[in-house]
């Protein structure tokens, strides 16, 4: 098999596995229908600056999608399930933490999703703040999704299979949209979170990163992340570590240190 037609393979998969239409994915690449279905049918030779729009839509690696690197594999699994969490490219998610995302996901949509800068880049961040402000403050995990570091930033591998489940249950709405000319993904919400899934010193914190990242657009906020130790000191295409936090910057870090901390 030819390398354009495992690279058309994986992004036929990649499109149908986040919903776009073969119409979809070419408006967002600034290319015709009949290009896609030449892409995905190996027919097409690749240019470098098509394989870099693709990652970028997809928020994988260039290396993941020609096959260098392996993606992550997202499934949800019961904890006690102890094989999924040995693969070495199988993330699985326990259904708690699936409930967890989906009721913070709705939090920030309740509260923010309706601005027009609000679109998936931004909530990526939102929910990169979210994860890595609660874990350097009480050292434990908020949402506790798995980041990966690409172009535009921190990427949480597990909010695809997320959204795919509560548009499929009606609980959020996805919309394609523009953001000053520029192709945007808005999720809008369908019910309100059940707060009771939320403790009281998660929900400061959601409402602190809210609070400082809300206004930004995507490239604001991409930038800002870039500042920022763990996705500093990843290797591109790699997961961020969570204990990476605990060498932050003062300007990001948000957890005041004694000696005893040393």
């Amino acid at each position: 098999m030819t390398i354009n037609r495992l690279i058309g393979e994986k992004i036929k998969k990649l499109r149908t596995m986040v919903g776009y239409t073969q119409l979809e994915l070419a408006k967002k690449m600034g290319v015709s229908r009949p290009t896609i279905s030449q892409m995905e049918n190996g027919e097409k030779k690749f240019t470098a600056e098509e394989l870099i729009s693709l990652s970028r839509i997809f928020n994988i690696s260039v290396e993941q999608l020609l096959g260098l690197k392996e993606m992550p594999e997202v499934i949800v699994v019961e904890e006690k399930d102890s094989e999924a969490q040995k693969h070495d490219f199988r993330i699985s998610v326990p259904q708690k933490n699936i409930e967890k995302i989906k009721e913070v996901l709705l939090y920030i949509l309740n509260k923010v999703g309706s601005k027009p800068n609000i679109g998936e880049g931004v909530l990526y961040k939102i929910f990169y703040f979210i994860d890595f402000d609660f874990y350097e403050k009480y050292e434990e995990q908020l949402i506790g999704a798995t980041y990966i570091k690409n172009h535009y930033g921190p990427t949480p591998v597990e909010f695809t299979k997320v959204v795919e489940s509560m548009i499929h249950n009606n609980e959020i709405v996805k919309i394609e949209n523009k953001y000053f000319n520029y192709p945007q993904t808005k999720y809008l919400p369908l019910r309100k979170p059940d707060l009771t899934k939320l403790k009281a010193h998660e929900l400061e914190v959601i409402e602190d990163v809210i609070n400082r990242l809300a206004d930004m657009n995507a490239a604001q906020i991409s930038n800002y992340s870039h500042k920022d130790v763990p996705w500093i000191v990843t290797d591109d295409g790699e997961k961020i570590e969570y204990e990476t936090v605990f060498y932050r910057t003062p300007e990001y870090s948000v957890r005041e240190y004694s000696e005893d901390d040393d």
